[in-house]
């Protein structure tokens, strides 16, 4: 007994040994196993949350928002955006797009913390049957996340870090900030990224103005835009409507009757055709100022608001009178192919604020811009220059020159024998005459007389820039220049001698309200004002019986100058109001021949014409004003010899005081004509 107890001691301390050493180990086995899988889940925690990006960005979210660009009313005309987005306050959406957006896409978004355990189930058990992601179950807010902050993979380990990202968010913003950023963000088709935007591209007003029909339509959109879009599949977007506002009403937030009203409501959409594009050059001239000045970045980002001096009424009327101008040329000539091109530029005289511009024939073919871009020789347009300069250098209207033929021959034998339009030498010939009549061998003797270094810096005085060719061709407009830099030139004769700086934009406003520029006009006195006035007098006569007869008609006074260059290939009209300057330009990019009766005052001057009714209409008309210390005194159209005031025929001339020839006799302005008054016809330029 004794021994078989001993037996039994040592069965049971042998078994209690062994136990006791099982139990060592499988407290070892069971440390080392949560040890794993603490390291695993840190490593795991890790590997998710290394990149995960703070939310605290949020709270002073930028997205890229359109730059918009308005007329000289405000009206806007046209955007520049990579994405068209445009923002709108939480407290201005209507709760019914709220309710609807909430019903389609997150229905437990005001219940849950971020992510829905429930929609991650239920997604996860359909991709396990399907043997891949098919559902995403991802809640409002981690549409936000994924948007916002990671890639559009579809994974296991993204769908975690976006729901660990969206508990995130959760805790950060109130749910009316997430759902402020979901509805700035979510993508709506055709372009458009935000309900903001999608309303006004889907029905042409705010989303402030949704109704229950347009919200539940817009809020059926996000799973698929392109598949549900109503421009193309309506029955599908109907059909996408119906679901959400069955979900609606399965939440609580419509009644029956309301869905029942709803479904039966007609969808009105705006036209899927593009805006018109009314003033696509001078768009364009907007937005390669501001990309070179501030970067491409704020411009398609930023949200700036641009106010420009544009008048859309005149741009409209510029754009229809190139159309038709060339259309004329074209049918004239007979041109099929519609390659003759023209441009148009509209100033206003007293504060340079560009109103209208028209860069080519169609911007979608060319986005060249003609009246900015494009050196061309100005022909007989460059004259009022050198007579105005000859004017300040003591010339008067009636001063003569004899028009007969020259010859120059430079040192190296090469030999010029300029001609007349018409070829005809007149010989005694006033400047008046000769700058109304666009005669060249007197302007080339005018030239030679005031000396062409002072005509340089006399025309570089008034506002052109481009480089001009120290030679007498000068007279003849042989050196290019841009239709905007002589339609300025000409804007100093138009405002009493006074230059003014052209500008396009009058301010641009970031989406903060602050300023980033403001335009001031700015001003300077460059040449006397009755220097001004003379030339503006004397270029009234190129409308009342000169080369620019044709815009007669507009029934105000106008003061003008064509121009034409050899063979015809340039055409030229610039004229003025004493508030509006005007330029047209009308030519080939490939250098040749209009046709040889396609001068200045018929290709261009037509096109100046149509403009200029349609802009000052509503106008009143306005004379040139008469500045202290000229004097007018009754001379003979062709001599320009002094007659008695009371006898018959004769012009009344303008003069600085001093300056009227013997036996003249000064009369008062207030018992002038508007214009001098020879009625004589000449041959245009």
């Amino acid at each position: 007994m004794t021994a078989m107890k001993g037996f039994a001691n040592r069965v049971r301390l042998t078994r209690s040994a062994r136990q006791s050493g099982l139990g060592t180990i499988l407290l070892v086995l069971l440390t080392s196993c949560i040890f794993l899988a603490v390291a695993a889940s840190s490593f795991l925690y890790y590997v998710l949350l290394k990149e995960l990006p703070s939310v605290a960005a949020l709270k002073d979210y930028r997205p890229s928002i359109a730059t918009r660009v308005y007329d000289d009313r405000n009206e806007l005309i046209d955007e520049f955006f990579l994405e068209d987005r445009k923002m709108i306050k939480y407290e201005d959406v209507p709760q019914v797009v709220i309710q609807a957006f909430v019903a389609a896409e997150d229905a437990r978004f005001f219940q849950h913390k971020g992510f829905d355990l429930q929609s991650i189930s239920r997604a996860f058990f359909k991709n396990l049957a399907a043997g891949r992601i098919v559902q995403g179950g991802s809640t409002i807010t981690q549409q936000v996340a994924k948007s916002m902050f990671l890639s559009p993979e579809r994974s296991y380990i993204r769908k975690i870090r976006e729901a660990l990202l969206a508990y995130k968010i959760d805790h950060y913003l109130t749910k009316e900030e997430i759902l402020a950023l979901y509805l700035n963000q979510i993508y709506l088709g055709h372009g458009t990224y935000g309900i903001e935007a999608a309303s006004q591209g889907y029905f042409g007003k705010s989303a402030r103005h949704l109704t229950l029909p347009e919200a539940a339509l817009l809020a059926g959109l996000p799973k698929a835009p392109s598949n549900y879009s109503p421009f193309v599949y309506m029955e599908r977007a109907r059909q996408r409507q119906a679901y959400v506002l069955e979900r609606m009403g399965e939440d609580g937030y419509i009644t029956p009757q309301e869905k029942k009203a709803a479904l039966a409501a007609p969808i009105t959409l705006r036209s899927v055709r593009p805006k018109e594009k009314v003033a696509p050059y001078f768009v364009e001239h907007v937005r390669r100022y501001i990309q070179e000045k501030y970067g491409s970045d704020v411009l398609y980002k930023e949200g700036l608001e641009v106010y420009t001096t544009l008048n859309l009424a005149m741009q409209k009327a510029a754009r229809d009178a190139v159309a038709k101008g060339l259309r004329e040329l074209d049918v004239r000539e007979g041109y099929t192919s519609g390659r003759s091109q023209g441009a148009l530029l509209c100033m206003e005289a007293r504060t340079g604020a560009i109103r209208a511009m028209v860069g080519g024939r169609d911007f979608s073919k060319s986005e060249f811009n003609r009246a900015t871009q494009s050196k061309r020789q100005p022909g007989s347009a460059f004259k009022p220059f050198i007579y105005t300069a000859a004017f300040d250098k003591g010339m008067t209207p009636v001063t003569k020159l004899v028009a007969a033929p020259i010859v120059y021959q430079d040192t190296a034998g090469n030999v010029w024998n300029p001609q007349n339009f018409d070829s005809k030498f007149l010989g005694p010939t006033t400047l008046r005459y000769a700058l109304a009549h666009s005669r060249n061998i007197i302007t080339i003797k005018v030239l030679q007389e005031i000396g062409v270094d002072y005509a340089i810096a006399y025309a570089h005085n008034m506002g052109i820039v481009s480089p001009l060719g120290r030679n007498l061709s000068l007279a003849l407009g042989t050196s290019g220049v841009t239709l905007q830099e002589m339609v300025r030139a000409y804007g100093v004769l138009a405002n009493q001698g006074r230059k003014v700086e052209p500008f396009f934009i009058k301010k641009i406003v970031d989406r903060t309200g602050h300023v980033f520029e403001e335009s001031q006009v700015r001003i300077e006195q460059v040449i006397d004002p009755r220097i001004a006035f003379l030339s503006t007098y004397v270029m009234q006569d190129v409308v009342e019986v000169g080369t620019g007869r044709r815009v007669r008609s507009l029934g105000r006074p106008v003061a003008a100058k064509t121009g034409t260059t050899d063979d015809v290939r340039d055409a030229w009209f610039i004229g003025y109001t004493p508030s509006l300057v005007a330029g047209v330009w009308v030519g080939f990019d490939q250098e040749r021949s209009l046709g040889k009766q396609e001068v200045g005052g018929r290709a261009a001057a037509p096109v100046w014409l149509y403009f200029m009714e349609k802009a000052v209409q509503g106008m009143p008309v306005e004379t040139f004003p008469v500045p202290e210390g000229i004097v007018f005194s009754k001379v003979d159209a062709h001599s320009g010899l002094p007659l008695h005031r009371l006898s018959r025929g004769g012009i009344y001339e303008a003069f600085l005081e001093g300056t009227i020839p013997n036996d003249g006799t000064p009369i008062p302005p207030g018992e002038l004509p508007r214009s001098p008054g020879d009625h004589d016809l000449e041959a245009e330029d």
